[in-house]
């Protein structure tokens, strides 16, 4: 098998079709319009426009201008504007997709998975009111502990910290013990 064809079956096998049906969806609602029957999500997203409309949507006026015709490079300046919108909407740098990741349909699992991201954003913006899209991510729990509390903590030996009631391998024997026999 060729290298490449390893490497495209590689990025087919970490593609999840619920997953790509669960953002689509998403997607769908957002916008209040469902992708044309029998084009693939990925398809129908591939130019950006779908993209920017939904980002659009969570943050109005994040993208003032999105092409819808024109050439290639038209198409690929609306992906790279949602990337941007998208990072200026607190998704981390790294759970964006490349452009060519999209453009060129080479890792559809990473758009999902930025889609993914952005949905759990929403979750960080109140004026967003859904729909949202994976779980929601976790709130900080901090605790204030008194100087008393925190004294009484080091004398405690957890579980954690490997307590066994005192056992240890002593005496244990399993097989013939290793002899050195020098001189041979």
């Amino acid at each position: 098998m060729s290298l490449e064809r390893q490497v495209r079956a590689k990025l087919a096998s970490k593609r999840d079709p619920q997953q790509d049906q669960e953002a689509q969806e998403w997607i769908e609602t957002i916008l209040g319009a469902k992708f044309p029957p029998g084009e693939a999500y990925e398809d129908v997203i591939r130019d950006g426009t779908v993209l920017c409309q939904v980002i659009n949507k969570l943050a109005p006026g994040s993208i003032p201008k999105i092409n819808t015709s024109g050439g290639q490079f038209k198409m690929m300046e609306n992906i790279n504007n949602f990337q941007a919108a998208v990072k200026a909407y607190g998704v981390a740098d790294i759970d964006v997709f490349q452009t060519v990741d999209l453009w060129e349909k080479k890792d559809i699992a990473q758009i999902t998975n930025t889609l993914f991201a952005l949905g759990r954003e929403t979750y960080r913006h109140p004026e967003w009111v859904g729909p949202y899209l994976g779980p929601k991510p976790s709130a900080e729990n901090k605790r204030d502990f008194t100087d008393e509390q925190l004294k009484a903590g080091q004398n405690i030996i957890g579980l954690q910290a490997g307590q066994n009631k005192g056992a240890t391998q002593a005496g244990q024997n399993i097989g013939a013990g290793r002899k050195i026999i020098l001189g041979k």
